[in-house]
């Protein structure tokens, strides 16, 4: 029985559904994952500074 038109179209829209979620999420971690790099590349220069006056 679920092999009906409307079940079909449904199943396609909701697929559509999960993978602009699944793109829009990856973007984001990876958009995280670059600031958590630049931010751990700025920290390490700054503690780097400090050891090299002690």
């Amino acid at each position: 029985m679920s092999d009906r038109p409307d079940d079909k179209k449904k199943q396609d829209t909701r697929e559509e559904r999960l993978r602009a979620a699944l793109r829009a999420n990856l973007q984001r971690r990876k958009a995280q994952a670059r600031a958590r790099a630049a931010q751990d590349d700025t920290g390490q220069q700054d503690s780097d500074t400090g050891k090299d006056d002690a």
